[in-house]
């Protein structure tokens, strides 16, 4: 029988990936109602107001002011440009092929690591990166259609480069705080930087329909609040690299949430593209857990 620890963090990890799997059905519904910037604003409102319950319940470092900057960064990465780029792409994509865009970050890590922070980059890794690439054009090109490819897809792929800068980023400065605070201040700067779409966003809550209430609602307490302080739990229990695994269960969620849900139906190019980009991120990770291995024994 699995220790009670080790049944807390495979609760924990299908808690992270329903949440997420949410995500993009709950981003379809909020759009019905909400333009995407305003819907971006009062979801993290919401995970902010949530966030300082949470940190006044558990106690929080105050920021170091030449930290400021960073932390802004932090937010503008994870939650302004991300979710930006997220809420305008869904209006032309579906949430289940949304949700398997997203999942290329590992990709874009790779090429980060490459050219920004001049990492040397293994020929696996680069034939990783171009089948993941290939698996998304084939995403991109099989949600609509062959003849009607939809720009809005690239929008996904950048809120996936805007988040994997966001982890390079975080993973280099995480010392500095611990993970509830690094994740408060990040709500709460990237909250901040949406605040500049805050004109209009009273009309729009007046008018949205219970439904778009309720699907905001889940969105800023479940994806972008508890989903992050459970997988920062995982994440104290284990290593990223092996955690990050169980992640590639979260596009099929988001395609059975998406069809139960908005009677979406998947179409057979974006199944095979999305096969296609999770054998490529999962092989990715499988070569970096084999080198943490190797590291270890020596």
């Amino acid at each position: 029988m699995p220790s009670r620890s080790t049944l807390k963090i495979i609760f924990a990890v299908m808690f992270v990936i329903l949440c997420w799997g949410y995500s993009p059905t709950g981003i379809r519904i909020g759009l019905q109602a909400y333009d995407p910037a305003h819907l971006a604003l009062l979801r993290f409102l919401i995970a902010s107001a949530f966030m300082a319950v949470i940190a006044a319940c558990k106690g929080i470092a105050l920021p170091r002011v030449s930290d400021l900057p960073l932390l802004a960064l932090l937010g503008f990465f994870a939650v302004s440009l991300h979710h930006i780029a997220l809420n305008f792409g869904q209006r032309g994509v579906s949430a289940g092929a949304a949700s398997v865009l997203a999942q290329s970050t590992p990709l874009f890590s790779a090429l980060l690591a490459h050219f920004i922070f001049h990492e040397r980059v293994s020929a696996w890794r680069w034939f990783c990166v171009f089948l993941g690439m290939f698996g998304a054009t084939i995403v991109v090109a099989g949600d609509k259609g062959l003849g009607s490819v939809d720009p809005h897809g690239l929008l996904i792929l950048l809120a996936a480069l805007s988040w994997s800068l966001y982890f390079a980023l975080q993973k280099r400065h995480s010392h500095r705080y611990s993970g509830l605070t690094m994740v408060c201040y990040t709500v709460w700067s990237g909250t901040a930087l949406l605040l500049v779409f805050l004109p209009g966003l009273a009309d729009e809550v007046a008018k949205a329909p219970a439904q778009a209430h309720v699907a905001v609602t889940l969105l800023g307490i479940f994806p972008s609040a508890l989903a992050y302080l459970a997988w920062a739990y995982v994440l104290r229990q284990i290593e990223a690299s092996r955690a990050s695994m169980a992640l590639y269960l979260t596009p099929p969620t988001a395609m059975l949430i998406a069809s139960v849900l908005l009677g979406e139906q998947p179409a057979l190019m974006v199944i095979v593209g999305a096969l296609i980009v999770l054998v490529s991120v999962l092989a990715l990770n499988l070569e970096r857990v084999r080198l943490v291995a190797a590291i270890e024994k020596v």
